[in-house]
């Protein structure tokens, strides 16, 4: 009682000598000064968040007989593309004084014109330097100089129970600032369904428009990019989820570094959290870590001497719980780097060091695209590789013949990109080249033996 007495006491008496002495352009250095108020903070960050404005013009048909090759030809006239514009609103933050804006990919991700628009009304055109929908991420590029930026700070320092603000454009309204603390750390997955995200938690409002902004601390650092909530109304319930400013400062190298599209480390391994039960049948002493459950032939985790079974447990000095989490801690070190990991092999406790690759594009992915003359003109496939799987989501050995792009003929008999290629009419597809011939055997009754999300699709059409 007698000490939570002298806080009291002495938070009056700080915040009483702050209002006489306070400089207003200065960040708050204590946490009296930040009892009084956040104006401060907040007029020296709020000129680097920025309101995005995107535009995407698509075409659209409106005839249902538009791929028809009897009726599409008697309705030429309605099968016309007919021009919409998509339009969306949401926040960014600028990173560097020469004009680099960070932002969400799926604010931005494919549009045409983009509007970056400050908080004193001065309004840029951006382009888009690398987006990644998987991480939810986009750089973007200003033609300008001395602009007001904010620096990134460590997210690993971050702790639950910091004092936070998260700073955007909600619903349209203009720059808002809402204040909370990180709920939660190592979030993975729960933002966007996908089991891909690593995220901050925090219970600072976010709202729709919000998605961009900065969550920023109480000393004017970036600890994250704001990028969505968990709702059941669909307003903020006070679950806000934020990419950490570690993956931002990976994007942004990448971007200085001129490439076009991130480029993530390569595990070559499928894993599972370690649960109770789990924890029990491999003997540890109580339940952490990530399990493998797979592994590639060329995985550097396979290099480094690691076998199905491991439980790894730390990724460059840092725990990891989720093969979310341990993918993002091989992501923000950045391809080309070596790093140690901790692991656990029948209770030993064992370290070693991998190297961060991109995915093998080997064998040759040889891709072929079927010309006009073939049956199914547009369909392009290619062979199975690292690389392909990971461009298109397949599982880690999945070997074939897989469609990279179905074309408009190929999708109207219901072929996907993803779809693995296993026998046209009982001929075995054994490479790129041997899809075009074996359709033209087929003609005209064509059948269509593929492997679909580890299901067997059987696909019947007349050429």
């Amino acid at each position: 009682m007698l000490r939570t007495l002298c806080i009291f006491v002495c938070s009056l008496l700080g915040a009483s000598a702050f209002a006489q002495s306070a400089d207003t352009s200065r960040v708050p250095q204590s946490a009296a000064e930040i009892s009084l108020s956040f104006a401060p903070l907040v007029k020296e960050a709020a000129p680097a968040v920025v309101n995005i404005y995107a535009r995407r013009v698509v075409q659209t048909r409106r005839s249902p007989f538009e791929n028809d090759p009897f009726f599409g030809g008697l309705f030429r006239d309605f099968n016309a593309p007919r021009p919409r514009v998509q339009n969306s609103l949401g926040s960014g933050v600028i990173v560097s004084a020469d004009g680099f804006v960070v932002s969400n990919y799926h604010v931005v991700g494919q549009a045409d014109d983009i509007r970056v628009v400050l908080n004193d009304r001065r309004e840029y055109q951006a382009r888009v330097l690398i987006g990644d929908e998987e991480a939810d991420l986009a750089i973007l590029k200003i033609d300008a100089e001395d602009m007001p930026f904010l620096n990134l700070r460590d997210s690993d320092t971050v702790e639950v129970g910091e004092l936070v603000l998260a700073i955007g454009n909600p619903f349209g309204v203009g720059q808002t600032v809402s204040s909370g603390i990180v709920s939660g750390l190592a979030r993975s997955g729960t933002a966007t369904g996908n089991a891909r995200g690593y995220f901050i938690q925090t219970d600072a409002p976010i709202n729709p428009g919000n998605s961009g902004g900065a969550l920023i601390d109480i000393s004017g650092r970036m600890i994250g990019i704001n990028t969505s909530i968990l709702t059941r109304s669909g307003g903020s319930n006070g679950i806000g989820f934020a990419i950490p400013a570690a993956l931002v400062a990976e994007f942004l190298d990448q971007a200085r570094a001129g490439l076009t599209s991130f480029q993530r480390p390569w595990a070559g391994a499928t894993g599972q959290p370690v649960d109770a039960d789990l924890s029990d049948g491999l003997g540890l002493l109580r339940p952490e870590g990530v399990v493998l459950t797979a592994l590639h032939p060329a995985s550097p985790l396979v290099a480094a001497g690691l076998e199905v079974g491991d439980v790894i447990v730390e990724v460059a000095g840092q725990p990891v719980n989720t093969p979310a989490e341990m993918l993002f801690r091989m992501s923000v070190q950045g391809i080309g780097e070596t790093v140690e990991i901790a692991y656990l092999r029948n209770g030993d406790n064992l370290r070693t060091k991998i190297a961060l690759i991109a995915p093998p594009d080997e064998p040759p992915r040889d891709v072929r695209v079927l010309g006009d003359r073939d049956v199914l003109t547009g369909l392009t496939v290619a062979r199975i590789n690292p690389a392909v799987s990971a461009e298109l989501g397949l599982p880690l050995n999945k070997e074939g013949i897989v469609v990279v792009k179905p074309g408009p003929l190929g999708r109207r008999v219901g072929l996907q990109t993803g779809d693995v290629l296993r026998q046209v009419d009982r001929i075995v597809i054994e490479s790129p080249a041997d899809v075009g011939p074996a359709l033209r055997r087929a003609v005209p009754n064509v059948t269509i033996d593929a492997e679909r999300g580890g299901q067997r699709l059987l696909l019947r059409f007349r050429a």
